[in-house]
């Protein structure tokens, strides 16, 4: 039950976020719009880092949940998935740079600790 509040968190954000940029952005896929590099990219950096620092055990799963919720805020509003195999692939290494962050930010909560 430890990790049911981050990652509601993660599912949370992560949905409200993808979905506000496709929205914001009026695309299907959130990373087709102009505000995904430039805002919500890094917005997804920086929860991945909060919620490591408050959530430090094993905080790469939050990271990973916050990133990979693009995918069924795509499933919901593109017509199709048969780039799927592609997407999963893209997923994954946009999660990386989360991953990482996430993991530095525990580091420095259990450092303080």
């Amino acid at each position: 039950m430890r990790g049911a509040w981050p990652l509601a968190l993660s599912l949370v954000l992560g949905t409200a976020l993808w979905t506000a940029t496709a929205i914001a952005g009026g695309r299907a896929e959130p990373w087709d719009s102009a505000l995904y590099w430039s805002a919500s990219y890094p917005s997804a950096l920086a929860l991945a880092a909060a919620i490591g620092f408050l959530f430090p055990d094993r905080p790469w799963r939050w990271a990973v949940v916050l990133v990979f919720t693009q995918l069924p805020v795509m499933a919901v509003s593109a017509p199709g998935l048969g780039l799927l195999p592609l997407a999963l692939v893209m997923l994954g290494l946009l999660s990386l740079p989360a991953i990482l962050l996430a993991a530095v930010a525990a580091r420095i909560r259990r450092a303080l600790a």
